[in-house]
């Protein structure tokens, strides 16, 4: 197990959206600030599919310093009626793929606004059909492991 990355300190390396946000290749903005910029994904699920993403490189939530996090979401949920309204979408999903074995391709953290059709043919099904229905033991354990890890005196 790899040991948790500070989540203050920016990544490093290559990255397209950085390209994007220092303007090294063509993008369509509609929200942009100090913090964050917002723009069209050029492989939308549906017009008007939006990302918001912090100007600077962090590559998953967990890298997100607190002030940004909150900072993005609330330029996300700014965004969604208008977005939905642009786009005609009477529903919307926010979606965070944090790490490649959640599905993130881009390892640059962002936010995914995705507006809604019915019988539009997208499909992020939760429950996930796969699953096995845990027993209450088993719910109780792992809520207590992680509300024991929440309060541990010896973590930051």
């Amino acid at each position: 197990m790899h040991a948790p990355k500070s989540p203050r300190t920016p990544s490093t390396g290559h990255c397209i959206f950085c390209d994007l946000i220092q303007g090294a290749a063509e993008v369509s903005i509609c929200y942009e600030d100090a913090t964050a910029i917002a723009f069209l994904d050029i492989q939308p699920v549906n017009p008007g599919h939006v990302l918001v993403v912090p100007r600077e490189h962090y590559e998953v939530l967990q890298d997100i310093p607190r002030d940004v996090g909150l900072h993005l979401y609330e330029v996300a949920t700014r965004l969604i009626p208008v977005v939905q309204v642009a786009a005609g979408a009477t529903d919307m999903n926010i979606v965070v793929n944090s790490g490649a074995a959640a599905g993130q391709n881009v390892m640059h953290y962002h936010i995914h606004l995705i507006p809604r059709r019915e019988g539009d043919g997208f499909d992020v099904s939760l429950p996930f059909p796969g699953s096995v229905m845990p027993n209450r033991q088993q719910l109780d354990g792992m809520a207590a492991r992680i509300g024991s890890m929440l309060r541990d005196p010896l973590k930051n």
